[in-house]
């Protein structure tokens, strides 16, 4: 057996043992919560086809937030480890383009300029603005980031800081304007939250994700040459310009659907990529899964943390996911340097 060979088995059982960690994180984010799910009283009366609070709980609330939970942790490592290898960077997230301020502006206008309106609108009134200015935005930072018939990254990153620092000033003047039922709804979505979960919300944000995780799973190969540099990517026979904007466009629509739905929820697309990393190796083919199993994880424990720490209260999960992943990042950062200096 070569060593390539016993590299890639070696991977492929880190994948494995990494999804059925995954899976029973996702079991227990199913049991516990206000209300506890009794499996075996569930499964004793499986024959005679059980109703109750017990079925309705996970039917109606528990499968549709675990089910957003994985997808939106999954989307969000993804992007962040594309955004990292396209721009070279390993402090890239998927906050920066500005998709995640786009989104908010729209949130924001939603909330604190229209609030009558945003009172008596459909549930897809919110998450419909957000995502409307998360595009918008993707859009901006394509059509200044394209120079002599291409996609400069660099241009494309400078876009972003220049679309953040804008997108802040604008919701600074939006908090000014807003009364305090409007600040406060305003605050809450910005810590990020998964207790609007429904299976009217979730399935669609599993399409967008799902299909936007494909196109990057299939870009590993892509992605590997990117971090050679863009002149070797093309020497080794991708079509970088191409690429590129394939995979801005797929971030974008991965990104825009989640923080929609969800509010902002940071340090997964920053931290995740790294530990991925840590456990699989550099190589994308791997990595890519192998990050796209620990966002999933890491939202829902995160969720899980946010629903029992303080019953019957409930904590913003940007708030669990802040406390788990800048520790993790700092460890992740000193073992680094460490590494640097014994050298």
């Amino acid at each position: 057996m070569t060593a390539d060979a016993r590299a890639g088995g070696r991977e492929a059982r880190l994948l494995t043992a990494l999804t059925a960690g995954g899976a029973l994180i996702a079991v227990l984010a199913i049991s516990f919560g206000a209300y506890r799910v009794d499996w075996f009283a569930l499964l004793g009366n499986a024959a005679s086809m059980p109703s109750g609070p017990a079925i309705d709980v996970l039917l109606q609330l528990r499968l549709p937030r675990v089910m957003l939970a994985a997808c939106v942790g999954a989307a969000l490592a993804v992007a962040g480890t594309t955004l990292q290898a396209l721009f070279r960077n390993p402090l890239a997230d998927p906050g920066l383009l500005g998709i995640g301020s786009g989104a908010a502006v729209g949130a924001g206008l939603m909330i604190c300029v229209l609030p009558v309106h945003y009172a008596f609108a459909t549930p897809w009134a919110l998450p419909g603005a957000a995502f409307v200015g998360a595009l918008l935005v993707a859009r901006l930072a394509l059509t200044i980031g394209a120079r002599d018939g291409g996609l400069d990254v660099t241009l494309l990153l400078l876009v972003g800081i220049a679309i953040n620092a804008f997108a802040g000033a604008a919701l600074g003047l939006l908090l000014f304007v807003a009364d305090d039922a409007a600040l406060r709804d305003f605050t809450f979505w910005t810590l990020g939250s998964l207790s609007g979960a429904s299976w009217r919300t979730a399935l669609p944000v599993l399409l967008a994700t799902g299909v936007a995780d494909i196109v990057l799973l299939r870009s590993a190969g892509s992605l590997n040459a990117f971090v050679l540099g863009e002149r070797n990517a093309f020497y080794l026979g991708v079509d970088v310009e191409r690429a590129k904007r394939r995979l801005v466009l797929a971030t974008s629509l991965a990104v825009g659907a989640c923080v929609a739905v969800t509010g902002l929820i940071g340090f997964v697309g920053l931290v995740v990529p790294h530990v991925a990393r840590f456990v699989v190796g550099p190589n994308h083919r791997f990595l890519l899964p192998a990050a796209a199993s620990i966002g999933a994880s890491l939202m829902l424990a995160a969720d899980l943390i946010a629903r029992t720490v303080v019953l019957p209260a409930e904590l913003p999960v940007g708030i669990v996911t802040a406390c788990l992943g800048a520790p993790s990042f700092l460890w992740l950062i000193l073992r680094h340097f460490r590494q640097l200096h014994a050298r």
